[in-house]
């Protein structure tokens, strides 16, 4: 048969995954949702201590805004594993500060982390995923890219908006070439980093979350499973928006 596989179970058995971002509340739940599902899996952030991982899972200190680290840990895990089948994108950083208020260096960093910490894994791994004709890429977008914002600010926004955009690219440049690229965009997530920038109120069935409740970490590592698993074998280039009804597209 032509074209891509057909769907199979959600399982990572034999798949080697990279998951950035891995130390904050959703990476932590991607990481140990796909050691349940059987892939030996990378973990890697900015910290010096990823703390407790799953014993399947491997911890790599590594800045994702530095394109010359990142190149230097893929080399160096492509060598000692041979592959890397899955790609997740869950580091980030987020500021609610108004655009007539918000600095360069805000700007700064909210694109360095948001935006370049995941094209200088994209732009690495892609090509080897490419030339060996199979790979899954999921990137951490947001709700606030397609409504623009909920707690957050103008340059979250922006930057997220450009990783929905560069994910469609790698999705229409990669489907001849066995490379899936999609997104997952989250609404409100009870995590460290969302709690930084909102005193929320509660949740409301019939106000701001029609499914009663603000997400959990593992409401969004169950989605990017699915994106990444055989599940999805005929899904690439969508915006998969997990938000308890918060936007009904």
């Amino acid at each position: 048969m032509a074209g891509s596989p057909l769907s199979g179970p959600s399982r990572l058995d034999g798949q080697t995954a990279l998951i950035t971002g891995a130390a904050g509340g959703i990476g932590r739940a991607v990481v140990a949702a796909f050691c349940e599902a059987g892939a030996d899996v990378i973990a890697t952030d900015i910290v010096a201590d990823g703390g407790k991982f799953p014993a399947k899972a491997s911890y790599r200190r590594c800045d994702v805004t530095d394109r010359a680290a990142v190149e230097k840990l893929i080399d160096e895990e492509l060598k000692a594993r041979g592959k890397i089948d899955i790609l997740v994108l869950c580091a980030g950083t987020i500021a609610n500060t108004p655009l007539p208020l918000s600095t360069d260096e805000q700007w700064e960093k909210i694109l360095a982390v948001n935006l370049m910490g995941t094209v200088n894994p994209v732009r690495k791994l892609y090509p080897v995923m490419a030339e060996r004709g199979f790979g899954k890429i999921v990137a951490l977008g947001s709700i606030a890219a397609k409504i623009g914002g909920v707690a957050s600010g103008p340059a979250y926004v922006a930057a997220k908006s450009a990783v929905h955009g560069l994910m469609k690219w790698v999705a229409k440049n990669g489907a001849g070439k066995g490379v899936y690229a999609n997104i997952i965009a989250p609404g409100p997530v009870e995590t460290p980093m969302w709690a930084t920038v909102t005193d929320r109120a509660a949740p409301s069935p019939n106000g701001n979350v029609p499914l009663g409740r603000f997400g959990q970490p593992e409401d969004i590592a169950q989605s990017i499973l699915f994106l990444c698993s055989p599940a999805s074998n005929w899904i690439t280039g969508t915006v998969l928006d997990v938000n308890g009804g918060m936007l009904m597209d």
